[in-house]
């Protein structure tokens, strides 16, 4: 091999064991993250009947509330991540967002909850974005959609063991054990972190930065570098959108089966849990390689794919709500579940190939605060309000379903033009 190429080309992946090693840790953290989110919502007929709050209040605490907190403590956490030490950050993040955990379940009253769930966005908001930078720059760009696939199998383990053994210790003990017990999971994990994950160099595998010095990229120059980019708005945009309704309707699903279909907390912590976990779970695997496989002949497949899914869950999610019996409403279920969230690893993966290294936490606290923003404080404050308005949770789920059209359009938008751009690349190569 030619010194020349030798300079353009990546160098190999440091010691693929510890590469491993850190995404396997850095998963399970996701995991904690998504079940301590997600709790509330799975439990929310027991807290309902113990603290006496209404459905609006209930998508105040998972949307409007936490999604404050997770998305705009998520901008300058980005920023002091692209300077110092990620893996620190995402050690103290998951000891503030557990400790947090373990206060939900001390709650006496409305207020007191809400407090503890906007600590829980606190924290949660320092765990996602500097592990993605880690993750980018422990492998070599083409096993990244690979990478960031399997850890994006966090949200629906999280929710599935959530479901599993949070309805499980509820059903046998209290709600309040259950926050109590997975919290304290997530303290003791937090303290081992630094202990088991190494931090990569910044940029390490990309070619255009092997064997440069990292530079700390300005603050408002990334954020401003973000805004400009149509590529990046769009997908950030396509995928707030999506989370409306996956936000939406996932933090009133569990309810939903309670309270419209008759399912009971035993049979939630089975049946449902192997929904979530081999749909959701599937479905962000399954977007993960596909991604990899497609996005090699055309980056117009980061935009198609997501479009295409959503395409697909909509006919399902609307039998879903059809449904007369709750095992054929879990079986419905399957598909919608399956197919949301193909835009999760299609637009983490974009974002992290289109920015600097320097400046990859920081895009994708950009990327978190838009998509969550939209999605998660709109979603399930939305669905909450509008059940009590109508008098139907049913109804309010009902009215989602012209959320995915939007989605799907706007990420038709945005395969437009990264056929443009690959376009245009390649008239000037």
């Amino acid at each position: 091999m030619s010194s020349d190429a030798a300079a353009v080309s990546p160098p190999a992946s440091p010691q693929g064991r510890q590469a491993w090693a850190a995404l396997g840790v850095l998963w399970f953290i996701y995991v904690l993250n998504f079940l301590d989110r997600q709790l509330l919502s799975i439990l929310a007929k027991p807290i309902q009947d113990t603290l006496g709050i209404s459905d609006g209040q209930l998508g105040l605490l998972g949307g409007l509330y936490f999604a404050f907190f997770y998305c705009f403590i998520a901008i300058p956490v980005g920023w002091l991540a692209d300077r110092t030490n990620r893996v620190a950050v995402v050690s103290v993040a998951c000891g503030i967002w557990s400790a947090a955990t373990i206060a939900c379940g001390l709650s006496r009253n409305f207020g007191q909850l809400a407090a503890a769930r906007m600590t829980v966005g606190f924290g949660e908001a320092g765990g996602v974005p500097p592990s993605y930078a880690i993750i980018t720059d422990s492998f070599p760009p083409r096993r990244r959609g690979m990478a960031l696939g399997i850890y994006n199998l966090g949200p629906p383990v999280g929710m599935a063991l959530g479901v599993a053994f949070g309805a499980k210790i509820a059903a046998e003990f209290s709600w309040r054990d259950a926050f109590v017990v997975i919290g304290a999971v997530g303290v003791v994990v937090a303290l081992a972190t630094p202990f088991l994950v190494k931090e990569p160099r910044r940029g390490g595998l990309d070619a255009a930065t092997a064997g440069s010095a990292p530079t700390k990229a300005p603050f408002w120059g990334t954020v401003a570098a973000f805004f400009r980019e149509p590529t990046l708005v769009l997908a950030a945009l396509g995928s707030g959108v999506t989370q409306i309704v996956t936000y939406g309707f996932g933090n009133f699903t569990a309810l939903y089966l309670m309270r419209e279909k008759g399912m009971t907390l035993d049979d939630l912590s089975v049946w449902f849990a192997l929904i979530v976990f081999f749909g959701m779970g599937g479905g962000i695997f399954a977007s993960g390689f596909l991604i990899d496989r497609f996005t090699r002949r055309s980056k117009t497949a980061y935009a198609l794919l997501p479009a295409i899914s959503l395409t697909l869950a909509l006919p399902l999610y609307l039998a879903f709500l059809w449904a007369p019996t709750w095992p054929l409403a879990l079986v419905l279920l399957l598909g919608p579940t399956f197919l949301n969230y193909f835009y999760l690893s299609s637009s983490v993966a974009l974002v992290q190939e289109e920015v600097a290294p320097n400046r990859r936490v920081l895009s994708g606290a950009l990327l978190l605060l838009i998509m969550n923003f939209i999605g998660m404080a709109v979603g399930p404050t939305y669905v909450g309000f509008a059940s009590d308005h109508f008098g139907s949770l049913e109804t309010a789920l009902y009215t989602l379903a012209p959320v995915y059209v939007v989605a799907i359009l706007i990420f038709l938008l945005l395969a437009r033009r990264l056929s443009k751009d690959t376009s245009r690349a390649g008239g000037l190569s």
